[in-house]
């Protein structure tokens, strides 16, 4: 089958690789009809991460079930489905606690799996044609036939459940503001997840124009962090006291406030800031115990210098980690269903997986309008 496949540092190339085969009787196969390049593909990409050549990406799958192992029992093949980018058991300890981005049985010696990602086990990524996922019963959501809202769908995932669960870590309820750093995919679906929820008030910052624009489409206030201290845009139109609750979907390749250079712990820190004395912070912005590219050399082993006592000055509490995707999907894909919801707002290319490479490029340098790009291997495009 053809996927996509790292080779180095800002190179991946569109390969001839085995077919996936059933390899337990709980697996299916899954001929992939949508699969997301994903802000964390990027670090990868960059070659930030330990990654080694030739590791096939893609943790945001959508797809046809073709082939169904023996002990699979309520999956079929026909069936349409969205797979998290979480690889869970459903049985250990943190799954059975909903916890399933942390689960004990698929990786073993690490919490949590994942497809096509470093360090996240033996799980080929669904940048690709075909794609095997274990454990199907409990990993694959089924979706209604056809393909309508393919690429509402595709976003179930990882960005749409990740950006409610960054709400969902700060504990955003109607009527509070928020303060959501970066308006990326993730903050962008962190912001309407924050509407969704009922917040009176939203506020995203970024840098780049065609982010901040699309916030603004969606009743978010955009605040360019280039054109002043983001805390004091806040402020002022918060009547000085801050937001309620605020969310990083940054991460560790935070830039300073003039852009000139990587600064790790900034958004963390302005978070800090702008939230009020006894508010929440949600992190589901990425950070990495290994940093290949960090800085300074605290950077590159993850130690990164937060204002814990300022934070604890103001009595603040934060919740950090990546997303129990299955913990949000199935309601979010109701919300979809239901016409209550369309993430797909943010999708700004789709593109046959043979442009991956030039998406990759594209994407990384944030030009041309490239957002949240959408792979439609096959014959997806014609359906």
């Amino acid at each position: 089958m053809k996927a996509v496949v790292y080779e180095k540092p800002f190179s991946v190339a569109v390969r001839d690789v085995d077919d996936p085969q059933i390899q337990h009787p709980n697996d299916v196969l899954v001929r992939v009809t949508s699969t997301a390049i994903c802000g964390s593909d990027l670090h990868m990409y960059e070659g930030r991460t330990a990654a080694e050549a030739g590791i096939v990406f893609g943790h945001e799958n959508l797809g046809v079930i073709e082939e169904v192992g023996s002990g699979v029992t309520s999956l079929s093949s026909g069936d349409r489905v969205v797979m998290p980018f979480n690889v869970a058991c459903g049985f250990c300890k943190n799954c059975l606690a909903g916890k399933t981005g942390f689960c004990l049985t698929v990786n073993p010696g690490f919490a949590g799996g994942a497809y096509g990602y470093v360090a996240m086990g033996p799980f080929i990524g669904g940048q690709a044609e075909r794609l095997r996922v274990p454990y199907a019963d409990f990993n694959c959501l089924k979706l209604p036939t056809g393909d309508e809202f393919e690429t509402d769908f595709v976003l179930l995932a990882d960005i749409f459940p990740t950006g409610y669960h960054g709400c969902e870590l700060a504990q955003v309820s109607p009527g509070e503001s928020v303060a959501v750093f970066g308006a990326g995919p993730v903050g962008l679906m962190a912001a309407y997840s924050a509407l969704l929820r009922g917040a009176s008030q939203v506020f995203v910052v970024d840098r780049v124009p065609e982010r901040l624009a699309k916030a603004a489409e969606i009743g978010a206030v955009p605040i360019d962090f280039t054109q002043g201290d983001p805390t004091e845009q806040i402020k002022e139109q918060t009547r000085g006291e801050g937001t309620d609750k605020g969310v990083d979907a940054v991460g560790y390749q935070a830039q300073a406030h003039d852009a000139s250079h990587e600064e790790p712990a900034v958004v963390l820190n302005t978070l800090v800031e702008t939230v009020r004395p006894t508010g929440m912070l949600g992190i589901p912005g990425l950070y990495v115990p290994s940093d290949p590219g960090g800085p300074d050399e605290h950077a590159k082993h993850g130690q990164l210098l937060v204002s814990i006592g300022r934070m604890f000055e103001k009595g603040q509490q934060m919740g950090t980690g990546q997303c129990n995707v299955k913990r949000y999907n199935r309601q979010l894909r109701d919300l979809i269903i239901s016409g209550r919801a369309k993430p797909s707002f943010v999708v700004s290319h789709e593109l046959p997986l043979d442009q991956a490479p030039q998406a990759y490029e594209k994407f990384d340098q944030r030009i041309e309008g490239y957002t949240k790009v959408v792979l439609h291997p096959g014959h997806a495009l014609a359906a």
